[in-house]
């Protein structure tokens, strides 16, 4: 029912023209149209006669007037209808949205420039701060310097603790065994000699 008609039809339907009709075009529609629902010159019944002309005039009024036109032609635009959301159908039957890619719009990159100068701004204060109070910037982790150590020096056993009877052969309690020279007392530290040539 547009522009009030209650037989459903349009002003350009009632005068019988395109949407894009010229304002003379109008006017001769309406003058054409108005002598065969006229009351005084048209067959039809006097009640349906009027009512066509009423409504003949009403859409000759809207549409002769540019800014009413423009309006009426507003109305009469079909709405976009919305777009259709892209669903998926998990396993268990629950729906899903379908994420779409699209560019970054200006607030979100002022929003990643915000974030990207924060974190540059904490470094810098990070170090200035570790500089300041002499701390150092790279340590070597525990785990580094338990790894590099040396390894722990090994003791050389003496002979004392090799052979349980060792001492006692040292100091000359047996007879008839010596070790090295009798004058010399052996220890574990020095240096083994061979025997002297004419011993």
């Amino acid at each position: 029912m547009a522009g009030g008609d209650p037989t459903g039809q349009t002003h350009y339907e009632l005068l019988q023209l395109p949407p894009s009709a010229t304002v003379e075009e109008l006017r001769r529609a309406f003058r054409r149209l108005s002598k065969l629902y006229h009351p005084d010159t048209t067959s039809l019944p006097a009640a349906e006669a009027q009512e066509h002309f009423r409504l003949l005039q009403e859409a000759y009024g809207t549409l002769s007037d540019p800014l009413r036109r423009q309006a009426y032609d507003v109305r009469l635009r079909p709405t976009a209808p919305p777009r259709p959301v892209v669903m998926t159908v998990l396993r268990r039957g629950e729906p899903r949205l379908q994420p779409v890619r699209r560019a970054l719009s200006s607030g979100e990159w002022f929003a990643l420039l915000l974030l990207g100068l924060a974190l540059a701004a904490s470094l810098v204060l990070g170090v200035g701060m570790a500089w300041v109070r002499g701390t150092d910037l790279v340590r070597q982790p525990s785990w580094w310097s338990e790894a590099a150590a040396p390894a722990p020096r090994l003791e050389v056993p003496t002979l004392a603790q090799l052979l349980p009877g060792a001492a006692a052969v040292q100091s000359g309690s047996q007879p008839g065994v010596s070790f090295g020279n009798a004058d010399t007392p052996y220890t574990s530290d020095a240096a083994v000699q061979p025997p002297a040539a004419g011993a």
